[in-house]
């Protein structure tokens, strides 16, 4: 088998990884005005640093709300496009040992996709993710500068925003520890800091996902959630999710390239031959 490219096309982004066998080769990012530019500028810039010729690709593997826009070959592969949330199970599952598990897709909003084996099935989600982050900070913090609002957050402090617990009361509530959150923002005043905003809004977001995943678990076998998407970078992440799992039980897991899983999906769909539609 050549080597299937997986591409995650976004609205101005795009994510592109090549399988090759077994092997993962060298993830990319690219960011365009448009989806065809970001795909096209990806995908020269893909195959150029990694010295791969046209020759070498079987297949060329499309999905995201991107690929809408796109209706022929790329450069004349073999190309075909593939539901995003078969993406989401597939590329989550993946090297990860796990039969079942909800997969939690941090994007601009957050999708929840159920995989029970070899059943995939998108379940819900919230419009709640990256994109709150930046439309907040905008009002907020008045940048959109995702980069900046991390380096704000990393200086705050979440006891001078978010009311907790032991600010209401002085013994731990049943399953509920004293620096667990009472109210998200509760705590916050006219005068709080940029830092203590910024870290306030990334905690409000990444609670939410965390909080309603474990509600969207309830009363299922389901216990293993696999987070994905560019939102696992945050270092915040290595705090809230394992306080989540201490509260309320459930294992978070952020896999290796989880912000590439969809791209890595989308070109397992067609090595695992799962359901995709050939373009051309």
């Amino acid at each position: 088998m050549g080597i299937v490219i997986g591409i995650d096309v976004g609205g101005s982004t795009t994510k592109i990884v090549g399988i090759d066998g077994k092997e993962i080769r060298n993830p990319m990012f690219v960011r365009a005005t448009d989806p065809v530019t970001s795909l096209f500028g990806a995908f020269g810039k893909y195959l150029y640093d990694n010295d791969i010729p046209l020759s070498a690709i079987e297949k060329v593997m499309l999905t995201g709300v991107g690929s809408a826009s796109i209706n022929q070959p790329l450069y004349g592969l073999p190309t075909a496009k593939t539901d995003e949330f078969l993406a989401n199970g597939l590329g989550a599952q993946y090297m990860t040992q796990l039969d079942k598990l909800i997969v939690v897709s941090m994007g601009t909003g957050t999708s929840f996709v159920k995989v029970d084996g070899t059943k995939i099935e998108h379940i819900g989600g919230i419009g709640i993710g990256g994109g709150t982050v930046l439309g907040l900070s905008r009002l907020l913090l008045k940048t959109q500068d995702f980069h900046q609002v991390v380096t704000l957050a990393l200086k705050g402090s979440i006891t001078n925003i978010n009311l907790q617990i032991k600010d209401i009361c002085n013994i731990p509530l049943p399953g509920l520890p004293l620096d667990a959150t009472a109210s998200t923002f509760g705590k916050a005043d006219a005068n709080a800091s940029q830092e203590d905003v910024a870290l306030g809004i990334i905690y409000m977001v990444l609670q939410c996902i965390g909080q309603s995943v474990i509600l969207a678990a309830l009363n299922s076998d389901i216990h293993d959630f696999v987070l994905i998407g560019n939102l696992t970078k945050l270092p915040q992440c290595k705090d809230i999710f394992p306080r989540l799992e201490d509260m309320y039980g459930g294992r978070f897991h952020i896999p290796d390239y989880a912000e590439y899983r969809t791209a890595i999906g989308a070109a397992l769909t067609y090595i695992n031959k799962r359901n995709y539609f050939n373009i051309g």
